[in-house]
């Protein structure tokens, strides 16, 4: 095989589809609900802002540990089999939507079947790492990441689209058929992954058997952990309080074409992205997309009719959808092979931080000022973001590209 037609590796291979469909049906489940159960929880439980983005952060806190103890054992066990332990859990946890109670048991359940959403996209991540080329990895992840980006943007659509019509419990069963399907089409993944040996895990493993942060975290991984932590905390203003913030403006229907308009943004950037990527390096894409994010709660902060908010649906795609892919592929692209899944699990981490503990903390600021005040500190909170990710990471971009 000669050079030109090894640049030209397929990436839509059979792996990375039905990867991409699992994925894509397990952020639909995440989506559809985490846009509706703040709202839920204050209508259900009469509770303050403050409690219902707990009740909708509890989820992506489940997730956050999901990933943490899931990142450890993807080399020992397989990604494969981690995905399919995983979806059976998701399932369960499903099912437990369905069992009416108190606002506890709604709590305990977020947290559970974030834990299982947690696991199964760590898995879904590092396959995805795996069955996609080296000579076209950046291209792969951010193909493969617009999963998620559909998914967040149709969950959100039929969220709020069907809470107006039908109860609930619909919602739910959508969830429990996707979770299905995705266990089911899983078994067809074809991965080349070698278990990691006792013969590969000593000495030094054995002289580490006790707590070792290494073996959950890959240190290289970890700045870009924090930017999404941060990006992830200002992503959340949006998921969470977006939906009050279009009662305020009297925008609630238009605000369900939102996430519609974020969706189609990032698959017509997404693509050229990782092409950009893979041929110079990723600040080409990073710097102008904390611009369009930065732009985003701008036009937010001043939105006032259906065209603008629909215009920030559309910068969000350019923004934080391409934050997103642009730095998970970084997290791949400074680890070794043999990390790819810790370094997966890492970069979810700071994401799933930042979602998780993000509608909570701006509960707070939401009871002293308005929607559209919180989204000009964001503007503000994503600039300094677009600073340390240059501290941590931009400026030493080019050197990374060419070794």
């Amino acid at each position: 095989m000669n050079q030109s037609s090894s640049m030209r590796s397929p990436i839509w291979t059979k792996s990375f589809n039905i990867n991409f469909i699992t994925n894509f049906a397990i952020y639909l489940s995440m989506y559809l609900l985490i846009v509706i159960i703040a709202s839920y929880t204050k209508s259900e439980y009469h509770v303050s802002d403050s409690i219902a983005g707990l009740v909708s952060g509890l989820f992506i806190i489940g997730s956050l540990i999901g990933r943490f103890a899931t990142g450890k054992y993807v080399n020992k066990v397989g990604p494969k089999t981690i995905l399919l332990i995983g979806l059976i859990f998701l399932i369960i946890t499903q099912l437990f939507y369905f069992i009416e109670g108190s606002l506890a048991l709604l709590m305990f359940t977020r947290l559970i079947n974030g834990i299982a959403t947690g696991i199964t996209t760590t898995a879904t991540g590092t396959i995805a790492a795996y069955v996609t080329p080296n000579d076209r990895k950046s291209e792969g992840i951010s193909l493969f990441s617009l999963s998620l980006v559909i998914g967040a943007a149709i969950g959100p659509f039929f969220g709020l689209l069907l809470i107006n019509t039908f109860p609930i419990k619909l919602l739910f069963l959508i969830c429990l058929v996707c979770g299905i399907v995705s266990f089911i089409i899983s078994f067809f993944v074809n991965l080349d992954f070698k278990l990691e040996t006792k013969a590969q895990t000593t000495p030094e493993h054995v002289k580490n058997k006790k707590f070792n942060i290494n073996h959950y975290i890959a240190k290289e991984a970890v700045p870009v952990a924090i930017i999404m932590l941060i990006s992830g905390l200002t992503y959340s203003s949006i998921l969470t309080f977006l939906q009050f913030f279009a009662q305020e403006i009297n925008l609630v229907t238009i605000s369900s074409y939102f996430f519609i308009f974020y969706a189609i943004a990032s698959l017509v950037t997404r693509p050229i992205a990782g092409r950009l990527m893979d041929q110079k390096n990723e600040n080409v894409i990073a710097y102008p997309a904390f611009f369009f994010l930065i732009i985003t709660f701008l036009t937010l902060s001043i939105t006032n009719n259906g065209w603008l908010l629909i215009l920030a649906g559309l910068f969000l795609g350019a923004g934080y959808g391409n934050i997103s892919s642009c730095m998970q592929a970084i997290a791949i692209k400074v680890s070794p092979p043999a990390k790819y899944g810790i370094a997966t699990s890492t970069y979810f981490i700071g994401l799933d931080l930042g979602l998780g503990f993000g509608p909570y903390v701006l509960g707070f600021i939401t009871s002293s000022v308005s929607y559209a005040q919180l989204y000009g500190i964001m503007a503000i909170i994503v600039l300094i973001t677009a600073i340390i990710y240059y501290f941590l990471h931009g400026r030493k971009a080019k050197e990374i590209a060419s070794n």
